[in-house]
């Protein structure tokens, strides 16, 4: 699974991937995941993202304009 980490690099975009390497960590070896962090203001454009941070899984938008909590990122990549 690819995961992206959305947004310019801000405190709260920071946060959002401190939280999801602590969900991926509490998943362990279940899950086989890529991390990507996507920064650049075009790049966060052509993914259609209006507010940031967000987070997608192999290209679909879970999350948007909120710090999502680690428990509801475990839960988006068990499902995944």
């Amino acid at each position: 699974m690819k995961i992206e980490v959305i947004g310019p690099g801000c405190a709260r975009c920071k946060t959002t991937e401190k939280r999801v390497q602590k969900a991926l960590e509490t998943l362990g070896d279940s899950v086989d995941a890529e991390v990507e962090k996507i920064e650049k203001q075009m790049e966060i454009i052509d993914r259609g993202v209006m507010h940031t941070p967000a987070v997608a899984v192999d290209g679909d938008i879970v999350t948007e304009g909120d710090i999502p909590d680690v428990e509801s990122l475990v839960e988006q990549f068990e499902t995944a």
